[in-house]
């Protein structure tokens, strides 16, 4: 079932994490991201077909920024033992294969969607300089058989205008996807109130 971001309010500090790239086997974190102008933290996963239709994009967003000042991260949330294509092993095979040039974290305990109040794969938010929050919903308006081209827009005006020291338009609308795939026990409130 597809469901829409929560739209978590702007001028919120992001959150902390501290999660396992599935490419490197590093260990990646907040802090890591401290030498860049702009920080994306997006929320995907392999399986569900609103990511698949973006991943293209997802890795040329990667690669058009590279140097820019922008820190770009991934974090899958799934539960790998309902989704298998979702675990780590996955993960690294996908990026190596879709060419992601920035790290894939698995949030094993989802700990780190929760506190992101992440709702959907894919969802995107974007953090300034000081790592408010200053954008967050759908990297554009293309859908699965939409027939309108991935092109990343809306998220790359807020990154640009983010870099050229400017605030993002206020008008954001939420991303859709499906929904994060919870453990049982896991599902945070927000996520059940908003079902």
């Amino acid at each position: 079932m597809a469901v829409t971001s929560l739209m978590l309010p702007l001028g919120t500090p992001a959150p902390d994490f501290s999660l396992c790239d599935t490419v490197t086997g590093d260990t990646v974190g907040l802090a890591d991201f401290t030498g860049e102008k702009a920080l994306v933290v997006m929320f995907i996963c392999n399986h569900c077909p609103y990511v698949q239709h973006v991943r293209r994009g997802l890795a040329s967003l990667g690669k058009d920024y590279a140097g820019s000042g922008l820190g770009i991260v991934a974090i899958s949330s799934n539960d790998a033992d309902a989704f298998p294509d979702d675990g780590p092993e996955a993960m690294g095979r996908e990026a190596a294969e879709f060419g992601y040039t920035f790290p894939y974290l698995y949030d094993e305990d989802q700990t780190v969607a929760a506190a992101y109040t992440a709702m959907c794969t894919p969802d995107f938010f974007l953090f300034g300089p000081d790592r408010t929050l200053v954008y967050r919903g759908r990297f554009d308006d293309s859908r699965p058989n939409s027939g309108l081209p991935v092109t990343g827009s809306e998220l790359r005006a807020a990154v640009d205008a983010v870099l050229a020291g400017e605030t993002p338009a206020a008008e954001q609308y939420p991303s859709m996807g499906c929904s994060i795939k919870w453990k049982p026990g896991n599902v945070p409130a927000y996520f059940a109130s908003a079902g």
